[in-house]
């Protein structure tokens, strides 16, 4: 009994570190402190997390460059709090700044950017899985806008997670990739975690969203599909990329880099 306890914490302090970085720490000094003071681990350890994710994470970011996006805000703010809960709502100072900046641009429109999966707290190139990048604190995936039935701008999303409701079902690289082999390029549609509403992409304002974006002097490069590009009538900006089929679709979600 006592090996399938030690393997079943290994297995937490694992699946932990994966998804949050930080979290396997906080699971073995939860063991820790629930021995030492004859505790159940299931209240110290959501007591814990909530302390390292409130309080004591977010000043030692700062030493590794990173700072923590707000969570509670009328026109910056994560898509759920699941985002700031596993630790993947931290970034560079600047790209910060950036989305501030942006979002006080935006504000008369009105319009929020609601951010989804960004960065971990702490070191340059620890994963943020399943992203490719997303480990130096320069990059951040962003929301596309929407319409509702009514064709009225609307703040509400397709999908619980953000991810994997596209705009066109078969665009031109979904097929091209996946007829190369990239099995991976449609994989967000398996991470929506439930569609709840049904929604029509809001050219003009993710339009509008993506060029503010663009003008700031530190944006290097965003990612949407190609046909969005030519569908949001953005060819003239040089930033735009094609992500390429190694990654996943982009026609769900704004990727956005800094230099």
């Amino acid at each position: 009994m006592s090996l399938l306890k030690g393997l079943a914490h290994i297995i937490a302090v694992v699946c932990l570190t994966i998804v949050t970085q930080v979290g396997g720490i906080i699971w073995i000094l939860s063991s820790i402190t629930a021995i030492r003071y004859k505790k159940k681990k299931r209240y110290v350890f959501p007591v814990i997390y909530l302390a390292f994710n409130l309080l004591i994470v977010p000043p030692i970011a700062k030493y590794f460059g990173r700072e923590q996006l707000p969570i509670i805000s009328s026109h910056l703010k994560p898509k759920n709090y699941i985002y700031p809960l596993l630790f993947r709502n931290y970034v560079d100072p600047e790209l910060k700044q950036l989305l501030e900046h942006t979002a006080e641009d935006l504000k008369y429109h009105p319009m929020v950017i609601t951010y989804l999966d960004a960065n971990f707290p702490f070191f340059d190139g620890f994963p943020l899985l399943p992203h490719l990048s997303h480990n130096d604190g320069k990059k951040i995936d962003i929301s596309f806008q929407y319409l509702d039935n009514d064709g009225k701008p609307t703040n509400k999303k397709p999908s619980v997670s953000g991810y994997g409701v596209y705009v066109k079902e078969n665009g031109t690289y979904s097929t091209k990739c996946r007829d190369q082999g990239y099995w991976q390029y449609n994989f967000p549609k398996y991470l929506t975690f439930g569609t709840i509403n049904d929604l029509e992409l809001d050219k003009n304002n993710t339009a509008i969203l993506i060029q503010k974006l663009l003008e700031h002097p530190k944006s290097q490069k965003l990612f949407i599909e190609p046909y969005l590009k030519d569908a949001l009538s953005l060819n003239h900006y040089s930033k735009i990329r094609f992500h390429g089929c190694q990654a996943v679709r982009h026609d769900d979600h704004i990727h956005l880099q800094i230099r």
